[in-house]
């Protein structure tokens, strides 16, 4: 037990060591990384892609990050878990602001405190280990004429050997005490590197691990995500239920009343009749209204895919609209609940507030996981998403999902509106 302890212990000094030296290269690299992509980063700032630019370089950063903490996996087995990240949203502007969230931050900041760190541990390995090495084997090198120091004392002879502060190691008795401090230096040497390696672990896991509060926002992520899809089916069941209840009760109830109106005796008092009429027509009237209120909580068509979805909205679009749809990947409920109503309502408010003669309205999926939504109208422009405004509700409600709503529209028009949406709330 007691060789297999010892054993561990001078593999794990040897992997500890290597780690310092391994590091250190890396540790240069990212530190030319940071300051000429910092640099470009300040350039570029003033300038319209400034964001991007920086989202560029704090995403190269947090690669760095993980090559860091996979070298401390790979060689000391330290699993260091990667930060927390807020769930991946859709859009260039979504992964620009994600970019700038404080994991980007912390990555950078150690790329340019990890090479200080580099030079401490390598100079804490060459003064124990190599050093310690080369002091220690003193007694041998000295005869051999071996790394030897040529010298001249204060009496003009000329000396052979190691000299300090004015004393000279250059008889064999006088190299045993180099060969002492060497036996020193390699007996603390374990300690030594591992202090060093401690610290870049604890700076490791301060900048590149995760934070406290990181679970709680996942969870939360979570329970937002399961709320909406919750609330989706929730909505899909109480139309289902209005659709197969009380709607088909009411079709039921009107052709009766139209039975009983057709079957009336011909003696039958005005009053009576007028009476079964306007119980039909009243019957008719809530079945109009129940199916346009089960549209508004979850269109049926909804079943049928979203594309059939847009292709009914379309129909109906006060504006004659052309559709265009390319969606081999089919969204979750909610994501198409959300990409349909906000359709219609685009489609309507060409129609009421931008005079618009046509509309056009694209629902593609570019391949980066997202579901984009385009309608462009040639009404009069000047379209602006403004608090308590329609544009707002709906920026609200993309939001929910992490998606994102941009209005282009100069005066005179025309009026393009895109919604970005995650193809999952998950």
């Amino acid at each position: 037990m007691t060789k297999v302890l010892r054993a561990t212990a001078v593999r794990r000094a040897w992997t500890e060591a290597l780690y310092l030296l391994a590091g250190t290269p890396v540790a240069l690299v990212g530190l030319y990384y940071a300051v000429f992509s910092g640099a470009f980063g300040v350039v570029m700032s003033v300038t319209r892609l400034g964001s991007a630019a920086t989202a560029a370089v704090l995403r190269g950063a947090c690669r760095f990050g993980e090559l860091h903490r996979r070298l401390a996996a790979v060689l000391l087995d330290e699993r260091v878990p990667a930060p927390g990240r807020p769930q991946s949203r859709a859009g260039l502007r979504a992964w620009v602001r994600d970019a700038h969230g404080a994991a980007g931050y912390r990555a950078f900041l150690h790329l340019l405190v990890r090479f200080p760190l580099a030079v401490l541990g390598v100079a804490v390995v060459l003064v124990t280990w190599v050093y310690g090495f080369l002091l220690l084997t003193y007694p041998i090198q000295l005869p051999l004429h071996l790394n030897e120091i040529t010298s001249r004392d204060p009496e003009g002879r000329v000396r052979h050997g190691l000299v300090v502060g004015g004393f000279y190691f250059d008889t064999w008795q006088r190299s045993l005490l180099v060969a002492l401090a060497g036996a020193v230096l390699l007996a603390v040497a374990p300690r030594a590197v591992r202090l060093a390696v401690r610290l870049d672990l604890a700076v490791l896991r301060s900048l590149l691990g995760p934070r406290p509060d990181d679970a709680r926002i996942r969870d939360l992520e979570r329970s937002r995500s399961y709320a909406v899809e919750n609330a989706a089916a929730t909505l899909r069941r109480i139309e289902r239920n209005l659709h197969d209840g009380a709607q088909v009760r009411l079709v039921s109830l009107t052709m009766t009343l139209a039975a009983l109106q057709e079957t009336l005796p011909d003696g039958t008092p005005e009053p009576t009749r007028e009476l079964v009429a306007a119980a039909r027509t009243g019957a008719r009237e809530a079945i109009a209204e129940l199916r346009e209120l089960v549209r508004g909580i979850h269109p049926p068509v909804l079943d049928q895919g979203l594309d059939a979805a847009l292709a009914s909205v379309a129909a109906r679009s006060p504006v004659p609209a052309e559709l265009e749809t390319d969606l081999p990947v089919r969204p979750s409920a909610a994501i198409e609940s959300i990409a349909y109503f906000c359709t219609a309502e685009l489609l309507a408010n060409a129609g009421r507030h931008a005079a618009a003669r046509r509309v056009t309205v694209s629902a593609v999926q570019p391949g980066d996981g997202t579901l984009r939504l385009t309608v462009t109208d040639d009404g009069r422009g000047g379209a602006r998403t403004r608090p308590g405004g329609g544009l707002a509700g709906l920026a609200e409600r993309v939001r929910t999902v992490d998606g994102e709503l941009s209005v282009l529209s100069p005066p005179g028009g025309p009026t393009t509106v895109t919604v970005t949406l995650p193809l999952t709330t998950s």
